[in-house]
C-alpha cells in the first residue's frame, strides 16, 4: 500500500478489539480434553484462532478423531458465553486509539453477526463502528477466504487496495492478502506466544505491532508514507 492513501481501516474483532480469544480457546482445550486429547490454550488459538466456528469444529473433529456433536457444541457455546459476561475487556489501549484515529474504520470478523454485536457492545465499542460492523455469516466463505473482508470495503465504498486490515491471526492475515489488502498483524491479546508475530509475517503481514500504542505508531508511520508519495 505504500504510496496510496488509506481509505479505510478494517479491524478483526476477537483478538484485536476485545481480548476474547484467550476465553474461548481455554474453554474449548477444557472441552476437547473431555473427548481424551489434551492439548494447551496456545496451541489451541495457534491452529484454529481466526476461522468460522463451524469451520474450526470440522477440523478439531478430523484432527482428533472423534465427531463434534451439536450438544457438545452447545455446551462449548454456553460457557464461553458465561464466562463473556464477567471476564470479556476490550484490549488495552483500544479506545484511546480509535478516538483518535483519523481514518474511516469497520469491523470484519468470524464470529456470527447477533454474537459479535452482543460482544462489541459489552465492552462498549459497538457504538465505535456502527454501522460498519460485519461478519463472515454475511458471506459465502469465511476466512481465510477473502469473501468478508471484500464484502466489508464494498459496503462502506472503500477500494480493496486503499484498505488497511488490522488482523491477529494467520487465517485473517491471508484472508486480508487475498482480498488485495495491506495487513498489519496485532499480537496484543492474551491469547498470543512468542511465535505468534513470525507466524503472521509468514502470511503476509507488513508488520506486526504488539500493543495498540505500537499500532498508532505504525499507522502514523503508513500516513506519513501516503503524504511524501
Amino acid at each position: 500500500m505504500t504510496g496510496h492513501p488509506i481509505e479505510l481501516v478494517i479491524f478483526d474483532c476477537d483478538g484485536v478489539l476485545i481480548d476474547s480469544e484467550a476465553i474461548a480457546n481455554q474453554v474449548c482445550v477444557e472441552f476437547v480434553a473431555t473427548l481424551g486429547h489434551e492439548t494447551t490454550m496456545q496451541d489451541f488459538a495457534a491452529k484454529y484462532c481466526g476461522s468460522p466456528i463451524n469451520d474450526i469444529w470440522r477440523r478439531v473433529g478430523i484432527d482428533i478423531g472423534v465427531p463434534i456433536t451439536e450438544d457438545f457444541r452447545k455446551a462449548v457455546d454456553a460457557e464461553v458465553h458465561r464466562r463473556f459476561e464477567t471476564g470479556l475487556t476490550a484490549v488495552e489501549g483500544v479506545v484511546e486509539l480509535l478516538d483518535a484515529l483519523a481514518y474511516r474504520r469497520c469491523v470484519a470478523s468470524s464470529t456470527g453477526i447477533k454474537k459479535l454485536r452482543v460482544n462489541l457492545e459489552r465492552v462498549g465499542l459497538l457504538g465505535k463502528f456502527e454501522p460498519g460492523v460485519f461478519s463472515a455469516s454475511q458471506v459465502a466463505r469465511g476466512k481465510p477466504a477473502p469473501d468478508v473482508f471484500l464484502y466489508a470495503a464494498s459496503q462502506m465504498g472503500a477500494d480493496p487496495a486503499h484498505c488497511l486490515v488490522i488482523e491477529d491471526s494467520v487465517a485473517g492475515v491471508t484472508a486480508a492478502r487475498r482480498a488485495g489488502m495491506t495487513t498489519i498483524g496485532f499480537a496484543g491479546g492474551g491469547h498470543v506466544t512468542d511465535a505468534h508475530p513470525r507466524r503472521l509475517l509468514d502470511v503476509g503481514a507488513l508488520t506486526v505491532a504488539h500493543s495498540m500504542a505500537e499500532l498508532a505508531v505504525v499507522l502514523d508511520g503508513l500516513a506519513d508514507q501516503a503524504h511524501a508519495a
